[in-house]
């Protein structure tokens, strides 16, 4: 499916793996962890970070977008989730699927099992997220 150079796509995902170990989940003791694949080629990384007021932790998701954006790059390609949840790969959670589709609605999606360490799935952000809203 995918367009993206196979080595970058692997260096992402090693990266997102890496990177999970940093995540901040003394709560949930859920770690995600994230990479962007930009138009470029650039990788940019991210956790979760959670926070004793549920509402103002932020993903990894979106931590890595924003690195991304304040590198300033907003032309993304990819973006690669490395986590497990009842021994699956996850999707990305509704708020960052919003915000993801603002910079690519039609980028991919690849989700890593942090166990396993391969990709289970890959799919394009429209796909799973059809009506995005828009300003």
């Amino acid at each position: 499916m995918s367009k993206i150079d196979k080595n970058i796509i692997e260096k992402a995902v090693k990266q997102a793996l890496d990177v999970r170990e940093n995540a901040y989940a003394p709560y949930s003791k859920f770690k995600v962890g994230a990479t962007i694949i930009t138009k470029k080629g650039n990788i940019y990384k991210g956790v979760n970070v959670e926070n004793s007021s549920f509402g103002a932790t932020v993903c990894a998701e979106r931590i890595a977008l924003f690195t991304a954006v304040s590198n300033g790059e907003k032309e993304i390609e990819a973006v690669v989730i490395a986590s497990n949840l009842n021994g699956e790969a996850v999707y990305p959670c509704g708020i960052c699927r919003q915000v993801l589709s603002d910079f690519n609605p039609e980028m991919n999606v690849i989700m890593v099992n942090s166990d396993s360490k391969k990709i289970e799935k890959e799919i394009k952000l429209n796909k799973i997220f059809e009506s995005a809203f828009k300003f």
